[in-house]
């Protein structure tokens, strides 16, 4: 029986091979001169990688692993089944040690550097590099006396910042994820390539965006003390964290970071022009740090990360008077079905019925992802400032 169903689950593979559509083309995120991974118009990504002396090398991607089939020439090749359109991590598995493909662009996510891929989006318009006026990333060194540490950041200014000297501009302050830093929003966000996209058109006022590092570390002071242990927290992705958890990323980002921007750019130095906004943890922070101090973070964006009821804002000093606007955002595969919690398409229309601004977005057909948050931004950005 065993070997019977062996030689099926053989044959239904063989014929699922059979049926992917051969149109593959290289993926834009390949190291120059390399053909692989690609990717189909059915969204299936295929890896090619030579290592004649393995045993097994599976493709790591989406949850999934996928076996590559060994040739004579000592190369390995396989296929995904179809993944959701927009940015996906993934890596080789050889011989039981996980690797990052040799033919990709690498990136930080899930606490390391490894490969990359993006799939074509019906969407992707919004975040191709065009023929429009380029604003530019700045990667910045800065002492940071809270940390008592150099710290590393990326700042995107807009087309125009260098000629125009007499023009002042509002800040953005954007924090990644869990497990991600300073180079995400820089590179697999693509930043720069949708700001530059939605200036051009006249769907965004221009503005400065400022990418740190936000990651949350041991939960400690700056002098090494712990923080004290709380409650678990809504929309903590199920961790206990300390009471005020944000404390560290907060003073250094008010201390330090702020005051650094404002010397170093033309800023509007006040809370009206000044937005918080992160992916996943960093929305978590945007979250807490929003509430905490409406008197720096006039415009908040939340991604991935949590809700703020009407009963939270309300019981936030000042918050109602000073909140410009709260903008929540999930991905449709994020939202429904088993999730756990309130339900924040409710929360937030709840929170825009008790007076505020309060905004709610769904990227279609994606989950927690990169291509959730590109979406976010794109939306995010259109409301700023006006």
């Amino acid at each position: 029986m065993n070997k019977f169903i062996c030689a099926l689950l053989s044959a239904l593979c063989i014929v699922a091979n059979a049926q992917v559509k051969e149109d593959f083309v290289p993926s834009p995120d390949n190291q120059p001169g390399k053909l692989y991974p690609m990717v189909n118009s059915e969204r299936c990504v295929r890896v090619k990688v030579k290592a004649p002396d393995a045993k097994s090398v599976k493709l790591d991607i989406g949850g999934v692993k996928y076996d590559l089939t060994k040739g004579e020439d000592g190369f390995w090749t396989g296929t995904s089944a179809p993944q959701d359109e927009g940015f996906h991590y993934y890596q080789l598995n050889i011989d039981g040690a996980e690797v990052p493909d040799p033919s990709s662009l690498y990136y930080y996510g899930c606490s390391r550097w490894g490969s990359g891929i993006d799939v074509p989006a019906a969407d992707q318009d919004f975040y191709q590099l065009k023929n429009v006026p380029q604003g530019e990333i700045r990667e910045l060194y800065y002492w940071s006396e809270y940390n008592k540490a150099m710290r590393h950041c990326y700042v995107y200014t807009p087309a125009g910042y260098d000629s125009e000297l007499d023009r002042r501009y509002p800040v953005l302050y954007l924090q990644h994820g869990g497990g991600e830093s300073e180079h995400g929003w820089a590179q697999q966000g693509k930043t720069g390539i949708i700001l530059d996209n939605l200036i051009a058109e006249g769907k965004a006022l221009p503005f400065i965006v400022v990418m740190d590092n936000g990651t949350w570390t041991n939960f400690k002071r700056a002098d090494g003390s712990e923080l004290k242990m709380g409650p678990r927290k809504p929309g903590s992705f199920g961790m206990n964290l300390p009471e005020d958890w944000t404390e560290g990323f907060r003073n250094t980002l008010i201390q330090d970071l702020i005051p650094m921007i404002d010397a170093r750019f033309r800023t509007i130095a006040d809370k009206d022009h000044r937005a918080l906004a992160g992916l996943s943890m960093g929305g978590m922070e945007t979250k807490e740090i929003g509430l905490r101090r409406p008197d720096v973070f006039g415009w908040l964006g939340i991604f991935s990360g949590g809700v703020i009821s009407a009963a939270e804002a309300d019981a936030a000093a000042d918050f109602k008077q000073s909140n410009k606007l709260v903008f929540v955002s999930y991905g449709s595969r994020e939202v429904g079905g088993n999730r756990q919690g309130p339900d924040p398409k409710q929360v937030t229309e709840s929170l825009a019925a008790a007076g505020y601004n309060a905004h709610y977005y769904v990227s279609n057909l994606t989950a927690h992802e990169w291509q959730s948050w590109r979406r976010s931004l794109y939306q995010f950005a259109q409301l700023l400032w006006k």
